[in-house]
């Protein structure tokens, strides 16, 4: 009997049986300018000659899944032939959902995986909820844990103690990655060229040179200078999709600080753009989203706790999600959450080897826990009593 774990993220599916390694694949369908009729499902992307221009359909809007017809797409390739060749009847899913899923959603997804895909048994739970039961197998001496998940949508703060999540002590910033990719977007388009719609090559552009600064006010300073003293500043050379199949950042002693390239290739001036996308982490308010940054609405979160719990909390705290990977994330997060909270309570923000798949690494644990057959649901139980028993089973 084999567990098929899937993280379907808004922008990342991460999927594989529980005896093998991930996989981390794009959640949704393009289609490119140049083959205007096709439609390319998850990563058919590689096979796209020309990504500029690249159209997204996406399943997900604001966090929750909305799309079906693009989500079966996704799945049908997903489970097909191609990829896992899931054999339906023997296999058991592990599924995650966003926090405060509508119940509506929840059902028709009841309803595609036993009545359509008919698997065997379903288990389906937030994705903070194996980020945390791995931190917690990893560190059994640990009794709870505040797990931070920046992704595509939002960025959610949620407490969990014993395994179980603290509903009164969640928090969601509305601020991720297809926030920043966004902005990114629109700064350089206001600046220096018109990129709106490649989103594609932006996303890129921002995972290549984009970090979380230490001190915002300095590093503005910084990239304010002329010349050499810009210390900030990075060309990055974009993708022309012939000679040059992905952009890169120029090497610091090739750059011409006045005038122009010789080489002829296209590139973007980056300074300040580089961390003021990713300060909108930490001050929405820049941007005029009037909600708190992740720091603050940590210690919010914990405030809204048990006394006794908080430097449990304050000493276990798990980043999550791709935000995570910005570089200088994990120690800005830990030097502004140092400053909010009382001085005896020690603080430490754990940044796992691989924040995009650690609740995916979680999924597969617990397919192997002897507590597994207990919390799933048969597809006879289900086809008996319909969507209560999914209800009653499934902590959401």
């Amino acid at each position: 009997m084999a567990t098929l774990v899937l993280d379907n993220g808004a922008y990342w599916a991460k999927i594989g049986y529980s005896q093998d390694k991930v996989s981390v694949i794009p959640n949704c369908q393009f289609r490119s300018k140049t083959s205007r009729l096709k439609t390319f499902t998850a990563n058919q992307l590689d096979e796209i000659k020309d990504p500029s221009g690249l159209f997204y359909i996406l399943p997900f809007q604001k966090g929750y899944l909305v799309n079906w017809d693009v989500q079966r797409k996704v799945w049908d390739h997903l489970f097909g032939k191609e990829m896992f060749k899931v054999e339906f009847p023997d296999t058991s899913i592990i599924i995650t959902e966003p926090y405060f899923n509508f119940s509506s959603i929840q059902e028709s997804m009841n309803e595609i995986l036993f009545e359509e895909y008919q698997f065997q048994s379903a288990l389906r739970i937030n994705a903070g909820s194996l980020g945390a039961h791995h931190y917690f197998t990893t560190k059994p001496s640990e009794l709870c844990c505040l797990l931070v998940d920046s992704g595509f949508s939002f960025t959610h703060i949620v407490p969990y103690c014993r395994s179980k999540k603290l509903k009164e002590g969640i928090r969601r910033i509305n601020v991720g990655g297809k926030l920043l990719t966004n902005h990114l977007k629109e700064i350089i388009s206001y600046r220096q060229l018109h990129v709106m719609d490649e989103t594609y090559v932006i996303n890129q552009v921002k995972e290549d040179v984009c970090y979380v600064s230490q001190q915002f006010y300095k590093d503005m300073e910084i990239a304010q200078m002329k010349g050499e003293e810009n210390t900030v500043m990075r060309d990055y050379v974009l993708p022309d999709f012939s000679a040059i199949k992905k952009g890169f950042c120029k090497p610091r002693e090739e750059m011409v600080f006045s005038g122009k390239y010789k080489t002829g290739e296209q590139t973007l001036r980056l300074a300040n753009e580089r961390f003021a996308v990713p300060e909108m982490l930490f001050h929405p308010s820049d941007i005029g989203i009037q909600e708190m940054g992740i720091p603050e609405a940590i210690a919010d979160s914990v405030q809204s706790l048990p006394e006794e719990m908080h430097p449990h909390f304050y000493q276990n705290i798990v980043l999550t999600g791709g935000n995570s990977l910005f570089p200088g994330f994990r120690e800005r997060l830990e030097a502004e959450l140092r400053s909010l909270v009382p001085a005896h309570l020690p603080v430490n923000v754990f940044l796992p080897e691989n924040p995009v798949c650690y609740s995916w690494e979680g999924g597969k644990l617990l397919a192997h826990s002897p507590d597994y057959d207990e919390m799933v649901v048969m597809r006879e139980d289900y086809e008996e009593n319909g969507h209560i028993v999914c209800e009653e089973k499934f902590d959401i």
